[in-house]
């Protein structure tokens, strides 16, 4: 068993690693230090907020919080759809206060219903109405035994591009060959921000795929509330807990960064602060999914450990193997486990190295880690482990330094790892493909501010600036896959992709690769400015004409930041055709939720195949009017009418009752079954 990682290979293992900083936190501060000086107006915060959308039987806390009171409210009353929240369900509230506010909280709840919810509450003067939607999942058309949901972490369309130039490469304008995710049935954009800010981070995007809800920049699984502590803020209800308590599905989770970090522990995590990495071990462990692989060992050792990053001595590694877990610890040790028993595989104390500098077996970036598996293998191992279920899988992968390299602007290495991702959507795909059960979903979190320019080329002995080709001098690359293993032999070649980055701070560019992942900016008296050892010469005299002035607060910011871009969606497999068009990120959920057909409250499952009628009829040549005061619509088509009654819910034509099939959703739209509509109109 691997335990004996030392406090120094530790610590030299964290350096350079690209982790992903929110370095916006001291701005925070000053702007809370600021507000803190004026009287905030007492308010009212509903949780979950509004316009949220549900599953039907999905657990969550609900939890309504009175905040900056000056005095006591008087009586307060909180209402479902007219009836007490308390009532609607079953539960009493927990009621807390302090000087400033109120809370009333019940825990664990659910609806089972589907339809529209209205949440009022009224306390004195303070009023606030939400509505939430709560949704039944599709169980017409084929369904997914299992999901495979690829997370290129920070992938946005560019590094798609990139990625697809330095693998495929291009000839005469057009690409030798296409990604494994470009061959992809659908295709979609995901918008991104989170319920408190335009721009998010890894930790509340990943938890929208996770759980259908947004969330707060630093949270997973969870609403954001008023109190200090980070582990009790409302619950909402990850899809791997559904689907383990409903279905006795298996779970996967792989990843090269730290296992704890914010996309992986999205799946299992519920608290306020992605940096509760202890915590998240721990949670990890309490859902025991049956595959966990990636970075992060330095949570599970006890604190008497060398490299140890907790604070007690509890044993995560041994309490996992008591469990029946088989544990890895390098590639040699992954190949080796059996596929017949639930696998944690721990390959580095922090995040995994990135796929340039472990397939180069590059030691200065490595160190004493040089057994570490790549991507794609890991995703087989977890295939072959999670496959032995008869009621499916879920399985999380994420390409996690895509992102971390492209915030120290080293795209290069990014872009390797955006290359090994790809190759494990095909080891993926094969499985899919064999078996034809298996809906796999490609997406990024969320974007960088990275964009191809043209091309940097030296040969006239320009440099800098004036070496960045574009238009028509941007001839094309010259990248070489001698071993057509998909991967540039070689980063740095004579013409490379210009690459440039809209939201970074200052930092220098000589597109030379460097040898070891390095910082692009360091402080100085407080001020980040560019580094030079980013320089191939950082002693170059005439280095500042390599300077990239930054756009980023060189205060608070020594990274380039993540961009609300919207980022791309690839689907194949039963249930693709639910990922389609423009896609808020909590609809992702909903479409892999739609592809399994999940139901959580054993209702009666609607198999029916239902149409949006105006849009149907409307495709038939007919019209379609509706008179808001009869409450009733009418579908003219071939010149019969068909009157709907959607009080009564009778459809009849020329006064005489007809069987016709219809309903409303939860938009007010009016459904129909194609067959019955065209036999009613004869």
């Amino acid at each position: 068993m691997w335990k004996s990682v030392t406090a120094a290979a530790l610590a030299v293992a964290l350096v350079g690693t690209g982790a992903e900083v929110l370095s916006n936190q001291a701005a925070t501060v000053q702007a809370a230090d600021a507000a803190a000086t004026v009287a905030k107006a007492a308010s009212v915060y509903v949780a979950p907020i509004d316009r949220a959308e549900f599953l039907a039987g999905a657990k969550f806390d609900f939890r309504v919080e009175l905040n900056d009171l000056s005095s006591d409210p008087g009586a307060v009353s909180i209402t479902i759809n007219g009836k007490e929240a308390a009532d609607v369900f079953g539960k009493p509230y927990v009621k807390t206060s302090t000087d400033t506010s109120k809370e009333f909280t019940i825990r664990d709840v659910a609806f089972s219903v589907p339809g529209v919810y209205t949440v009022a509450v009224k306390a004195g003067s303070l009023t606030k109405t939400v509505k939430y939607t709560v949704n039944a999942a599709d169980a017409g058309g084929a369904k997914a035994k299992n999901v495979i949901l690829f997370i290129g972490d920070g992938m946005a369309f560019s590094s798609v591009t990139m990625a697809r130039i330095l693998s495929q490469g291009l000839t005469e304008g057009k690409y030798n060959g296409l990604l494994e995710m470009d061959k992809f049935d659908q295709r979609a954009v995901v918008t991104t921000s989170g319920m408190d800010s335009l721009v998010t981070d890894s930790a509340n995007s990943a938890s929208a795929y996770n759980t259908g809800h947004k969330s707060a920049v630093n949270g997973l699984g969870i609403y954001p509330d008023n109190t200090e502590s980070s582990l009790d803020d409302p619950k909402v209800e990850t899809l791997a807990e559904m689907l383990k308590r409903s279905r006795g599905m298996s779970v996967g989770i792989v990843s090269t960064s730290e296992i704890e970090d914010a996309t992986p522990a999205a799946v299992v995590s519920h608290t306020r602060r992605r940096s509760d990495k202890p915590e998240i071990a721990e949670m990890l462990y309490k859902l025991q999914p049956e595959v966990i692989l990636g970075g992060g060992s330095a949570y599970f050792l006890p604190q008497s450990t060398p490299g140890s990053k907790r604070k007690d001595d509890k044993d995560l590694i041994g309490d996992f193997e008591k469990s029946g877990y088989t544990f890895a610890d390098s590639a040699t040790s992954l190949k080796a486990a059996p596929s017949e028993k639930k696998l944690l595989g721990l390959f580095h104390p922090s995040d995994m190295n990135v796929y340039y500098d472990r397939s180069t077996g590059n030691k200065d970036a490595l160190k004493s880690f040089t057994d570490q598996p790549n991507l794609w293998d890991m995703t087989q191992k977890a295939i072959d482990v999670l496959s032995q279920n008869e009621n499916g899988f879920f399985l999380m992968v994420e390409g996690a330094s895509i992102d971390k390299q492209l915030h120290t602007v080293d795209w290069e290495r990014s872009t390797y790892d955006a290359i090994e991702m790809d190759k494990a959507i095909g080891i993926a795909r094969k499985f899919a493909e064999k078996n034809g059960d298996t809906l796999i979903v490609v997406t990024a979190d969320h974007s960088h501010s990275a964009s191809i320019a043209g091309t940097y080329w030296e040969g006239d002995g320009k440099s800098g600036r004036e070496a960045i080709r574009t238009y028509e001098a941007s001839q094309f690359p010259n990248y070489v896959d001698a071993n057509k293993d998909g991967f540039p032999d070689n980063p740095d070649v004579s013409r490379k992709l210009a690459v440039v980055f809209g939201a970074a701070p200052d930092y220098y560019e000589d597109y030379k690769f460097n040898k070891v992942p390095t910082a692009p900016a360091i402080d100085s008296d407080g001020v980040y400015v560019a580094n030079p050892a980013a320089l191939l010469n950082p002693d170059d005299p005439d280095k500042d004409r390599f300077l990239r002035t930054g756009t980023v607060n060189p205060t608070t910011d020594s990274q380039e930041v993540h961009t609300a871009d919207d980022v791309p969606l690839m689907a194949y497999g039963p249930g693709s055709e639910y990922f389609q068009g423009t896609l808020d990120n909590t609809q992702v959920f909903f479409g892999m939720v739609n592809s399994l057909g999940l139901n959580l409250t054993g209702a009666k499952v609607d198999t029916k195949k239902w149409v949006n009628l105006r849009d149907f009829a409307n495709l038939l040549g007919g019209t379609v009017k509706k008179n808001s005061t009869t409450n009733k619509v009418s579908i003219t088509l071939n010149g019969r009418t068909v009157v709907l009654n959607l009080t009564s819910g009778q459809a009849s034509t020329n006064n005489k009752i007809i069987k016709l099939e219809f309903k409303t959703d939860t938009d007010g739209e009016v459904l129909v079954t194609s067959s019955s509509l065209l036999a009613a109109l004869g």
